[in-house]
Order: C-alpha cells, then structure tokens, then sequence
C-alpha cells in the first residue's frame, strides 16, 4: 500500500518503521527536520520536512494517490483538523488519527474520525492489570470501550448454565472451546471445568463477571 504519515514522534517514526518494512511504500511528514532522527537508519521511506496543514506539503507527500494516512502529531487539534482534510478535501479512504488528551475526543467525534487515544486506553488497560488477571483480555475493540476476555470455567461452576456466570448486560458469549473444538455458546449452554470461555464485554461488565467468579472463590488463570 501507499501510506502517509503526519508526525515523526515517538508514535509516527515507530509507525512509519513498521510500515516501511512490512513493505509498504511510505512517506513521512514533520514540520521538524529533527524529527527524522526518531527513524531507524535502515529506514527508506520518504520524508518530507513541511506543515501538514499546507497543501502544497500535502500534494508534494502525494497525498491524491495514498491508501491510508495516519495523522499522529503531539498536537490533537492538528491531528483532528488535518485528518479532516484528508478524508474531507482529498477522498483518502482511511484516515486514522492519534487523540492524545481525552478532553479533546468531542473533536474527532464530531469530525467522524477514527481515532486512537493511548491515553484513554493506556488508563483503563492499567486499571484493568490492577484488578487482576483471572479473566484476560486477548483483544481490545476501538479505544478500549469493548474487549475480548478469555478465561478458564473453574471447578465450581461445573453444570452450571452461561446465564448463570455472565452479567446480564455488558457481556456477551463469543466462543466456547471444550476439548479443543470451538462452539457457539448461548445462555442456556450449560459450562464445564477447562471449557475456556472467550466473552465481549465493557469494563463494568467485566467487572461483574469477575466478582462472580470470585463469589465461591472461583479464580482459576
């Protein structure tokens, strides 16, 4: 694919390396020439020193021809208004932008962005870690709002139906794997010890999941 890269940071120079040597073409933009020292020496993309909000540094990039661009400046009203452009102005077909600061989510959400917040997400995955690690997460959708769990059916709770262990809301089966064959649970499905239980949930529901587990001092890794 075609890629541009706004923002040679910590987050854009990391990203345009992965990109670059899963063999993608990609150029690099970063008002600061500086910035082009955060790429590996062994990177050969593109980089471009100009304002991302110029478009003549826009067209140089060649942004009319690009696949996707990933705008990830320090900046989040930069990051919102030139991904704006993008998906707005120039018709690129997947625009993703970095939201550092939670408090500016209304901006990107207005301009129907997607959007990734480390913050946000970095926040509630600590959270997560604090709780414990009995019920793992193996995947997280969007910004952390719903994530996939994984867990082992303890001892107790052998014959027991999946309406029984799993809140009413905020978490939804997704897969049960007995005996190495994966199966499509529903609520009436009763569940056996080792049946590894893979569940969506939101963080409140996976809370409630966990303090059922914990009721009968059911914690199994």
């Amino acid at each position: 694919m075609n890629l541009l890269v706004i923002g040679c940071g910590r987050v854009g120079s990391d990203l345009a390396y992965r990109l670059y040597k899963q063999g993608h073409k990609v150029c690099v933009i970063d008002q600061t020439e500086k910035a082009f020292s955060n790429l590996p020496d062994d990177f050969r993309g593109r980089t471009l020193e100009g304002e991302a909000l110029n478009q003549h540094v826009l067209h140089r990039a060649g942004i009319e021809k690009v696949d996707g661009v990933a705008v990830v400046t320090g900046s989040d009203t930069l990051n919102a208004v030139v991904g704006h452009i993008s998906k707005l102005v120039f018709k690129v077909p997947n625009v993703i932008v970095r939201n550092y600061d939670p408090h500016f989510r209304g901006i990107f959400e207005a301009f129907n962005l997607q959007t990734v917040s480390s913050s946000s997400w970095g926040a509630q995955r600590i959270e997560e870690l604090l709780y414990g690690q009995e019920v793992r997460t193996v995947f997280s959708a969007g910004n952390g709002e719903i994530e996939l769990y994984e867990f082992m059916i303890p001892q107790d709770w052998e014959g027991k139906s999946l309406g029984d262990l799993l809140p009413g809301e905020g978490c939804c089966p997704t897969a049960i794997t007995r005996h190495g064959r994966a199966l499509l649970p529903d609520m009436n499905m009763l569940i056996h010890k080792d049946d590894i239980l893979l569940v969506s949930a939101t963080l409140e529901g996976a809370e409630i999941l966990r303090k059922n587990l914990d009721k009968n001092n059911q914690v199994e890794a």
